[in-house]
């Protein structure tokens, strides 16, 4: 059975006498270094010179270079993204932790790949918050807690749970539980939210979309219908709450009517054996080695400018504007250069595959 950790199982007064480094300010590192120190935990701040260690230090925090902080603490968070964990982690911290310290980490996908080999001689860790930075401390703060999923990979000290669930409970996770995974199984659940799920549910959004504009219905009124009013958000929330078939209640029953009777059409939709390839992909390490690959990035720029040019694109800056809502320019991504061009040649067929997709 899965182990599911509660307020009561950690200890916070087993770290009172810690130095704990949190390496990255950003969304995430702010908010577990906030909540560690409101939890009376000594912490430092472990950052390279940009506004956000400009942020640590506005907030009262002791700030020092990464390798610096590493090496005064017995427990450091690695709160950087993965694609900088590996070379962050060769050049300014393998070298300088102490025996017998901690290694955190909120994501399982470096060790979990095998990315990295931290020494044998540290306690390796995972709290991974089911919560963006800022619902991790504005939960702390209001005394509700986020889920969170937990991993120890290396106990080299013995109490490496014990040390698990006290910082946990410092961060606040606890009040709403912490599920005990291993650091693969993490990341694999992740991976799969972010490629079977997510793609799945945004092609199924872009279908309803288009549908109904090329039925004539005018673009302000299907944005707004299928997302922009925020309906969907509060669904979603209270499917959390309640559960995913009771949260129908706050809907009309000619809304209910509706939604089981034709739902039972879309009942066979060749999902299933697609999201299990995905699925495959991940555990098998397939996916992150094609990730890992130097023209997986080139890749990755020509795919995404192409994915700005799709005609959802448009009409939702045509549909804010008429609207009179703010406009962002997240869709003006640079086109690859010639050079990058003639390196992605080796992979042209399956360009031309992405480009007719996003068509």
């Amino acid at each position: 059975m899965v182990e599911i950790f509660r307020e009561s199982d950690g200890n916070i007064a087993l770290l009172k006498t810690k130095i704990i480094a949190i390496i990255g300010y950003g969304n995430q590192g702010r908010a577990q270094a906030l909540n560690l120190r409101d939890s009376g935990l000594d912490i430092i701040i472990g950052n390279i010179d940009d506004d956000y260690k400009k942020l640590a230090i506005k907030d009262g925090f002791p700030v020092y270079e990464i390798k610096e902080a590493i090496i005064k603490s017995d427990i450091s968070f690695l709160l950087i993204p993965d694609e900088v964990i590996r070379s962050v982690f060769r050049e300014e911290i393998q070298n300088n932790l102490k025996p017998n310290s901690s290694l955190v980490f909120a994501s399982g996908y470096t060790i979990g790949f095998k990315l990295i080999s931290p020494p044998q001689n540290i306690n390796i860790i995972l709290i991974a918050p089911r919560m963006i930075g800022v619902g991790v401390r504005e939960n702390f703060l209001n005394g509700q807690g986020f889920f969170s999923f937990v991993a120890i990979e290396q106990d080299y000290t013995g109490n490496a749970r014990e040390i698990l669930l006290a910082l946990a409970k410092g961060i606040g996770t606890l009040k709403k539980g912490a599920i005990l995974l291993s650091f693969k199984q993490e990341a694999e659940l992740d991976l799969f939210n972010e490629q079977g799920f997510g793609p799945a549910f945004g092609r199924v959004l872009l279908s309803s979309i288009y549908t109904l504009i090329d039925a004539g219905y005018p673009p302000e009124a299907v944005l707004i219908e299928m997302y922009m009013s925020n309906e969907m958000a509060y669904t979603y929330k209270k499917m959390a709450d309640i559960g995913l078939i009771k949260q129908v209640d706050f809907h009309s029953q000619t809304s209910q009517y509706g939604a089981i009777s034709r739902g039972i059409r879309f009942r066979k939709l060749p999902l299933k054996n697609k999201m299990e390839q995905i699925l495959k992909e991940i555990q098998d390490g397939d996916f992150t080695k094609e990730w890992e690959n130097k023209i997986t990035k080139l890749k990755f720029k020509l795919i995404k400018y192409f994915a700005t040019k799709q005609k959802i694109n448009s009409i939702e800056r045509e549909v804010r504007k008429n609207l009179q809502l703010k406009l962002y320019d997240i869709y003006e991504e640079e086109p690859p250069t010639k050079e990058e061009m003639v390196k992605l040649q080796s992979i042209s067929e399956e360009l031309n595959l992405f480009r007719q997709y996003y068509e």
